[in-house]
């Protein structure tokens, strides 16, 4: 193999016939990704970071957030290290100010015979939608032209579902995490912690821009009373039954369904070709507490706040499996790129397709 410079700036690994190595591939730009959450943002900059470009993110006066480039034009120091002032952003090194626009505002020292720079900081299409902050970090008229939209999540906001989420922060290229989640066949590694059991697969589809799996498996939940919630924490309680179970890559994220109680979302942020950050949310389904639904909202409401983040410590034991395995993955590929292991799983092969097709997309 060898090394080709991308656009970039990253390696990108070349077999011999001159098809790219899929764990060097950079993710498709002209899609919406999730860099933060959105309490994470506030009136004080937060940086984040897609694909190597640093970015600042912060909420402006009317409390929208702005998404720039993370760097000073001055001194090339990051602006997330500053401050916001009357809802712009304040460099730390010598108080020069920069507007949602990403032109600069004010310098502190600026001579009366003197202009403000010209420089102009680079700015990103940005969302706060259901919880989460999607950013776009493609092609502007693409984005307009194609009126590309966020993958969302609706159940966030829903009163019928009970929401928990952790962060997968793994050193390895982001092929290795989607594969992990299409991969159903490794739930020997999640003993106790595993929503369901014995995947055959049953039908796959696949396009340019998503891979559908149904599995006919088997669930250890069945969430049709209120003290069913319960067998989250209490593993004697758990019963196994037939369950339809659905899994998706919609590029760049993926999605599963586990009969009609449990809905998994895994959100992308692709940091680097070792290094990605992501959002796993778990939903589950109170649409079978018909009772429930005659109660006041404002009860509905309480439930639902009271038990947001429930399943937080076991979605958090399945990660810190799930990211030794990954890291161990990267380490074994950086040592012999050129060994390839055979694949059997028909969803990880199409998932490895799909991969290529969005770069070529790029």
């Amino acid at each position: 193999m060898v090394a080709l410079p991308s656009q970039s700036g990253a390696d990108l690994t070349v077999a011999a016939g001159g098809r790219q190595d899929v764990r060097s591939l950079g993710p498709n730009p002209n899609h919406w990704y999730v860099v933060a959450r959105s309490a994470e943002v506030t009136d004080q900059p937060l940086g984040a970071t897609f694909w190597g470009e640093a970015i600042v993110l912060y909420r402006d006066t009317e409390g929208h957030i702005q998404a720039l480039e993370d760097r000073c034009p001055h001194r090339q120091v990051k602006l997330s290290e500053g401050e916001v002032t009357d809802g712009e952003l304040e460099c730390i090194y010598h108080g020069w100010r920069f507007d949602a626009a990403g032109q600069c505002s004010h310098v502190p020292y600026l001579a009366d015979h003197q202009k403000l720079p010209s420089c102009q900081l680079k700015t990103y299409p940005v969302q706060d939608l259901n919880g989460f902050v999607w950013l776009f970090p493609g092609d502007r008229d693409q984005l307009e032209r194609e009126n590309i939209q966020p993958m969302g999540l609706p159940e966030w906001e829903h009163i019928n579902y009970i929401a928990s989420f952790t962060v997968i922060d793994v050193e390895s290229h982001y092929s290795f995490l989607i594969e992990n989640l299409m991969d159903m066949y490794h739930g020997r590694l999640h003993d106790d912690l595993q929503a369901w059991a014995n995947p055959v697969l049953d039908t796959l589809e696949a396009t340019d821009q998503r891979v559908d799996v149904l599995y006919n498996a088997q669930s250890y939940y069945r969430i049709d009373k209120i003290w069913s919630v319960s067998q989250l924490f209490i593993p004697a309680l758990r019963q196994l039954h037939p369950e339809e179970l659905r899994v998706s890559y919609v590029y760049p994220h993926w999605v599963s369904t586990l009969g009609q109680d449990f809905k998994i979302c895994c959100l992308f942020c692709p940091i680097s070709p070792t290094h990605t950050r992501a959002y796993l949310i778990h939903f589950t389904s109170l649409k079978r507490f018909h009772r429930l639904h005659k109660l006041p909202m404002a009860f509905r409401r309480f439930v639902k706040n009271r038990l947001f983040n429930a399943a937080q410590g076991l979605l958090a034991g399945l990660v810190k499996q799930d990211v030794l395995m990954l890291e161990q993955e990267q380490v074994a590929y950086l040592k012999n790129p050129d060994y390839k292991g055979p694949e059997l799983n028909r969803a990880l092969i199409n998932v490895q397709k799909l991969i290529r097709q969005q770069a070529q997309q790029d």
